[in-house]
């Protein structure tokens, strides 16, 4: 690999940005790399038409955040490729400190996410209640947000019921290519929501994005009913897109 696509990939790695590093592994040119984001790619195989469906496929693979082998033929020349997926570790940014959250976090930890739990009320964000979460934010979840890496293997909750604090945090989320956004509240509540995210900018595609109610139907009332409803639509929603399905 050329010393700049190698140093290139080292540091997409540790910011833990999302890339996909594609090695020919037979044909003409073998050896070749290419590194390939999901909106841009550095670095060639020696054909133009083995980058463009080396481009295709890594797209696909990249949003399943999958690593993929496949052949191309063009003429009497026949490519075989692997395409290497390196995808940010999973991550749990949980909005609001309230009771749902603290089984939530141990649910969401022992399934391997990195924890955060963001609020601006100091009476429910206490290292007391999250001493089992990797990170305790206390501020405006917009502010903290935006200043967070919400990348594609972040999932994001909201749970603090006021819209002082949800609604801009949804904002910031669905800008973002998280792949879960969750938000807690009835039908109703939710309709409401919707109108005040519309009347903020959202979109009618982005607003499609936010499951609410939030959860699986499993008919729990306790919080810890409600976080395993909630981490079980979060490993459904995940492994769909895994899988090359269209949850969002």
């Amino acid at each position: 690999m050329p010393p700049s696509l190698h140093g290139l990939l080292i540091e997409e790695i540790q910011a833990e940005r999302l890339v996909a590093l594609a090695t020919l592994l037979a044909g003409p040119g073998r050896g070749a790399k290419m590194l390939v984001w999901p909106e841009r790619d550095r670095g060639t195989l020696g054909d133009v038409a083995l980058d463009g469906e080396t481009r295709r496929v890594a797209a696909a693979a990249l949003a399943r955040q999958q690593s993929e082998r496949f052949r191309f033929r063009q003429g009497e020349n026949e490519w075989d490729v692997f395409v290497d997926v390196y995808p940010p570790p999973p991550q749990l940014v949980i909005v609001g400190g309230v009771h749902i959250a603290i089984p939530l976090v141990t649910f969401a930890a022992a399934l391997g996410f990195r924890t955060l739990v963001v609020d601006a009320r100091r009476a429910f964000a206490t290292p007391e209640r999250f001493a089992h979460a990797d990170r305790l934010l206390i501020g405006w979840p917009a502010d903290i947000l935006a200043d967070l890496n919400l990348n594609e293997s972040t999932c994001l909750v909201t749970l603090t019921h006021d819209e002082k604090l949800d609604n801009p945090a949804l904002l910031v989320a669905l800008g973002s290519p998280v792949c879960y956004i969750g938000a807690l509240g009835s039908r109703r509540t939710h309709a409401s929501r919707v109108a005040a995210l519309k009347e903020a900018g959202a979109t009618d595609a982005q607003l499609t994005r936010i499951h609410a109610p939030i959860g699986l139907d499993l008919g729990g009332r306790r919080p810890e009913e409600i976080a395993v409803a909630i981490i079980a639509q979060i490993v459904q929603v995940t492994n769909a897109k895994k899988e090359g399905g269209m949850m969002g």
